[in-house]
């Protein structure tokens, strides 16, 4: 199985918008021609559209940060799943700290998504939920302790335990589900860490968002992590 990295732009203005988002779409398809690994790009609702068309003759894979619970119809704000896919996405982020669901709308959108033929990313705060999580069957599952997203210091290095433990759970209740972790990955050495512990790869955002050299912090990060997979095969 190919390392994953996973890249969140969340909202930052100006990185994750525009021309920034163009310049990270195009270090991502560098990336994923150079190293054997699987990248995914979710950025905001307005740049869809713009990082699909930098992509769409590579393999990096465009994921939306969100999706509503809801059917197509008089929803003025919402974003139901089958626009998404008329648009051209691959996949959908769902549950993220910043964007909670009840497990019950959880439920509802991987069943929709799998229905469209989307990938499903969940989100977890802690073990326990990602395993909840797991049970419903996502594509991958990223537990993120929500006190460490965007702090800077790694779950890798702060809270090793986490990984253990929902790598422990989701196991027993999905062995097939993609594990990711998340909140504060900033190197390689964190990736390495993360996949050596279990994962197959991280959910990063600022490290690479907000960082000057945007292609030196992915490769640096994609290396660690096909160092760190290829060390397990053997």
């Amino acid at each position: 199985m190919k390392p994953i990295l996973a890249v969140n732009f969340k909202a930052y203005y100006p990185h994750s918008f525009g021309k920034h988002a163009i310049e990270l779409a195009k270090a991502a398809s560098k990336i994923q021609e150079e190293y054997d690994i699987e990248v995914i790009l979710a950025p905001p609702f307005t740049e869809l559209y713009r990082v699909l068309d930098v992509v769409k003759n590579t393999k990096v894979k465009v994921y939306a940060q969100h999706a509503d619970p809801l059917e197509p119809g008089a929803i003025t704000g919402f974003i139901p799943l089958e626009g998404l896919k008329e648009l051209g996405v691959h996949g959908v982020i769902i549950n993220h700290s910043e964007h909670r669901l009840k497990l019950a709308e959880i439920n509802y959108l991987i069943k929709k998504a799998r229905a469209l033929n989307l990938e499903v990313l969940a989100c977890a705060d802690v073990p326990e939920t990602g395993a909840s999580i797991a049970v419903l069957e996502p594509h991958m599952v990223a537990v993120e302790p929500p006190e460490l997203i965007g702090s800077g210091v790694s779950v890798s290095k702060a809270k090793p335990e986490v990984i253990t433990r929902s790598v422990d759970l989701i196991r027993k209740v999905n062995p097939e589900v993609k594990i990711l972790t998340g909140a504060g990955i900033s190197t390689g050495e964190d990736v390495y860490i993360a996949i050596k512990l279990g994962t197959i790869g991280v959910l990063v955002a600022s490290a690479i968002v907000k960082a000057k050299d945007v292609y030196q912090v992915m490769k640096d990060m994609a290396s660690h992590a096909v160092k760190a997979v290829e060390e397990l095969r053997k």
